[in-house]
Parts: structure tokens; sequence; C-alpha cells
């Protein structure tokens, strides 16, 4: 396993106590996506998700054995919902893309953390953090928010074909925590897919 890039203190995310349940049954689960951006940048974010290598059923089965409400909000893409006290978690199984059609993607689970990072949008939603502050960072999303910089993770005309709204969401995203000019690289791969907005 990688070892982690960084270790943060103790955030207010960690500290919350549905989180803490949950994790406390799904040890193995680790903060992902926006609420790692954000507990990173210091912006107030109300949703956990989690990930885990665990499959779905897996999660459901150990959620409800202990005594965890879980709804299957997304089964084909393996995440579920848990809700502690009317909080909801969502828990997704790590997973990679086996093929796309530019908006819809077919998944594989998989075990492997990077691989499941990997085919996330952008460095600054590719990071992950397990319940002692430990932080993976495979892609130097740390680094690009703090520099104000919305980057795709790896290729940028790959990461759109895969999903061309993603072209949509790197406005939205560098609108909200971008600084200066926006990534080069990325207008350039964005100028290219537009017509794949009309699929």
């Amino acid at each position: 396993m990688d070892p982690p890039a960084f270790h943060l203190a103790r955030l207010p995310v960690l500290d919350d106590p549905a989180f803490r349940r949950v994790r406390g049954v799904l040890p193995e689960s680790r903060l992902v996506g926006g609420c790692v951006r954000d507990a990173i940048a210091g912006v107030p974010n109300a949703d956990i998700d989690l990930a885990t290598p665990r499959g779905p059923e897996d999660v459901i089965a150990t959620l409800r054995a202990s005594g965890i409400a879980v709804i299957p909000t997304g089964l084909a893409h393996g995440t579920v919902t848990a809700v502690v006290d009317g909080r909801p978690i969502e828990i997704t199984t790590l997973r990679r893309d086996v093929s796309t059609d530019g908006r819809h993607a077919t998944i594989a689970f998989t075990t492997d953390w990077r691989e499941d990072a990997a085919r996330r949008d952008f460095t600054i939603n590719a990071m992950s953090m397990d319940a002692d502050g430990h932080v993976w960072d495979w892609f130097g999303g740390r680094d690009d928010l703090a520099q104000g910089v919305v980057r795709f993770v790896g290729d940028p005309a790959t990461r759109l074909a895969e999903d061309y709204l993603r072209a949509l969401r790197f406005f939205r995203f560098h609108a909200r925590y971008g600084r200066g000019a926006p990534d080069a690289a990325a207008l350039a791969a964005i100028r290219d897919a537009v017509p794949g907005l009309a699929i």
C-alpha cells in the first residue's frame, strides 16, 4: 500500500459523530472528494463521502449488523447511503472505469485506492484521508488547492472523453477555487471537447 503523502492536524470533519460511528464499523474506509478538499481549504462542507475497498453488499450487511440504517442509493455504481441520527453519509466502493460513452461509465470494483483516485475529475478532488488525518494525494491536489489551480487528473482530453460534462464542472470549480487564469491545458482540451456536450 502506498504511504500517505502528508498528515494534517485535527480537522472538524474528523470529529463529526456520524463519521466516527460509520468509520468505527468500516475502519478501512477513507474520506474522499469534496469533504477532503474543503477540509484542507478550510471551507465549510456539510457532505461526508467515504470510499471503501469492500463491495456494496458487504457494506450494507456490516452497517445493518451494527444498527446503522442504510439505503442502497446507487448499487450499480457501488454507492450506498448510511444514515446516522438523520445525517446521510455516502459510501462508495472503490472503482475503475471499464468503458464510457462520454456521459455514463461502465465500472468495475477495485481494491486499489490509486486506481480509484485516477478516475476522478480534478486533482483537488482526488485526495483521500483516514480518520487520523493521513492524506493520500497522488496527483498534487494539495499544492493545486494552495495555488488556486484547477487541473484535470492526468490527461485533460481523456478525462473529458469519459464525461463531457466535466467541461462545465471545470468552470464551476475554477470560479470557486481558482485564482488567476484557468489552466491552459484544460482550456485547450475543453475547446476540442465542446461537440461532446451534445451527447
